[in-house]
């Protein structure tokens, strides 16, 4: 088919199969660079190859190239001036193969649905390519590391509560010390200092967890959090609500959550939490509660969320063990480290019962 020969209406479905096919082939180089780049899979950069190659085929011998590319009306297209902040934002290269795996599987789905209207057997083997689409797609996002914040959380099984300590010092010690004793997680709280301190620790300790390869965690104050580059909040039930500190710190941040009941925790999930603590379990050194959650809540979070879920309040060497048979398998701890003479030797004995 000639352009000259082509209806106006024809003419928007060529400028729609010719955009669509350019993304799709765009999203497929950039995925197959990665491969043979950054992860180094033959396999997989074979595959995002052949669907180039095939996609290519398939368009040579169904399309009128010279009708396409007649159709091509650049300047006009008023897509190109639509941008959402989000384009521009890829923290990760997690994030570029993520965003170019939907580019790809979308693009595949326009093409084959606008090529019904010009060639079904066209259409029926784009949905053939789709198809494989998803499977290639799906399995290098599988093999893409996890971003470190989300990858740290998945091991951590230890988190620790501590106050801003009487000097800088004393607080890059401790955090030194307990980080080799095996905490994974570390949260300032401390309702007595300032503000300026608040941020001041914060500040040290975001960069010191950063080196040690472990997550630092401000309590309740997002500004803080956000201001000191720390890896996330932690909020409670009569603190910022949840999904409003999920606004402030962005998606890139964790969002902890506090609960204490059930209903708790299926509103933290819809708010956005990465992750929950739960309690208070036991009667505790730190602060004091009117009631006490016991492991019977422990058994029933267990069950509903597949987020990590921490075990908080008054546990230590002598009930980690009934944490654990309740199904839990992190704990948050803030006496029971505090209060010893050797806190390392207590955090390693503790996370030693976590790993077993």
């Amino acid at each position: 088919m000639e352009a000259a020969m082509i209806s106006d209406s024809q003419t928007a479905t060529y400028r729609i199969l010719d955009a669509s096919i350019n993304r799709a082939n765009e999203g497929i180089r950039t995925i197959e660079e990665y491969a043979r780049f950054e992860i180094e899979s033959l396999s997989h950069s074979e595959s995002f190859k052949s669907m180039r190659h095939e996609l290519t085929r398939l368009v040579n011998e169904h399309l009128s190239r010279s009708v396409l590319l007649s159709a091509r009306n650049t300047p006009d297209d008023i897509g190109t001036v639509i941008r959402t902040a989000a384009e521009y934002e890829r923290a990760t290269k997690t994030q570029i193969v993520a965003a170019a795996a939907a580019r790809i599987q979308q693009s595949l789905r326009v093409i084959e649905e606008y090529g019904k209207t010009i060639d079904a057997g066209f259409a029926q083997s784009v949905e053939q390519l789709r198809y494989q689409a998803y499977h290639h797609c799906a399995s290098i996002e599988q093999l893409a590391p996890l971003p470190r914040r989300q990858r740290l959380l998945g091991q951590a099984k230890l988190y620790v509560l501590m106050d801003a300590c009487e000097n800088t010092a004393r607080f890059v010690a401790s955090i030194r010390t307990l980080a080799a004793a095996g905490v994974d997680v570390f949260q300032l709280r401390d309702k007595d200092a300032n503000d300026r301190t608040l941020y001041e620790r914060s500040l040290v300790a975001a960069k010191l967890t950063f080196e040690l390869d472990r997550l630092f965690i401000v309590n309740d104050r997002a500004d803080i959090a956000i201001a000191a580059d720390a890896d996330g909040v932690h909020v409670g039930q009569d603190e910022l609500p949840a999904k409003v500190a999920r606004k402030i710190v962005g998606d890139s941040r964790l969002l902890g959550v506090s609960t204490h009941a059930v209903d708790e925790i299926k509103q933290a999930q819809i708010d956005g939490a990465n992750y929950i603590g739960c309690g208070p379990v036991f009667g505790g050194r730190t602060k004091s509660f009117n009631q006490y959650v016991g492991t019977e809540f422990l058994e029933k979070a267990a069950a509903m969320t597949a987020l990590p879920a921490f075990a908080i309040g008054g546990i230590d060497a002598t009930n980690v063990d009934q944490v654990l048979a309740a199904g839990f398998g992190r704990i948050a701890v803030s006496g029971a480290l505090r209060d010893v003479d050797d806190p390392a030797a207590t955090a390693t004995q503790l996370k030693a019962r976590l790993a077993s």
